[in-house]
């Protein structure tokens, strides 16, 4: 399969050339150089990643190859991908100043997180026994025994291998344990680049109830204010 990025290749590295600082910081951010590095250049790149040529004000020069993480699904992708880098390696090195959130955002996937771990505590603790039917209330529709024992037949099988059945108790520990070490996370993300108390605490308890998608939030939020900066800068 053509790599449709390696096919722009020369088109992209030519129009970098408009672009030194931004190499200039892919090269000390992502490539981990050290040292006065006074200019770069882009000499190849394709979906996996970039190659640079970089100088120091020495005199020496170098080669780095920076790769894209996850890598670049098609040529649609390389502009927003190099503008997300751009913004983290320059605010990385202190070219720009890291986005603050003042307010707090609740989002769908918070309310699906919500729903889908309701969900999941209830068909691990509280299924029925085979060969029954359910009754939705105030309708006149069944679902037959025979589609809910397909359904819970996962489960079901678990505990007899394991002879483990899974309590309310249980499942909802554990539950807690993992969205307890999230909020850690979250609340590291909030010392960095959440403004206000309520705010911060919003963030966490959020996280404590619905897990990931809150403390994703925040990663959305300040990627996508890191590159209106860069856009603005440009």
């Amino acid at each position: 399969m053509t790599d449709s990025v390696a096919a722009k290749s020369a088109f992209l590295c030519m129009y970098m050339k408009n672009h030194p600082d931004t190499l200039v910081a892919y090269v000390k951010h992502y490539g981990k150089v050290a040292g006065n590095v006074v200019s770069a250049e882009m000499t190849s790149i394709d979906t996996k990643g970039m190659t640079l040529r970089y100088q120091f004000k020495s005199g020496g020069v170098g080669q780095v190859v920076v790769l894209f993480q996850p890598p670049l699904a098609g040529y649609d992708e390389v502009k927003p991908r190099l503008l997300s880098m751009k913004a983290d390696a320059q605010e990385s090195l202190g070219m720009i100043k890291a986005p603050h959130l003042t307010t707090f955002n609740f989002s769908l996937p918070m309310v699906y997180s919500f729903f889908i771990i309701l969900c999941c505590c209830s068909y691990l603790t509280v299924y029925p026994s085979p060969g029954t039917s359910f009754q939705i209330p105030l309708t006149n529709f069944e679902i037959p025994a025979s589609i809910l024992d397909v359904f819970f037949a996962p489960i079901r099988t678990f505990v007899d291998v394991t002879g483990c059945r899974p309590s309310v108790g249980m499942v909802a520990g554990t539950i807690s344990v993992i969205h307890a070490i999230e909020s850690l996370y979250t609340w590291s993300l909030c010392k960095r680049y959440v403004r206000g108390w309520s705010v911060k605490a919003a963030y966490v308890a959020s996280t404590f109830i619905v897990g990931t998608p809150a403390w994703m939030d925040i990663h959305r939020r300040v990627q996508r204010k890191r590159i209106e900066s860069v856009m603005k800068a440009e």
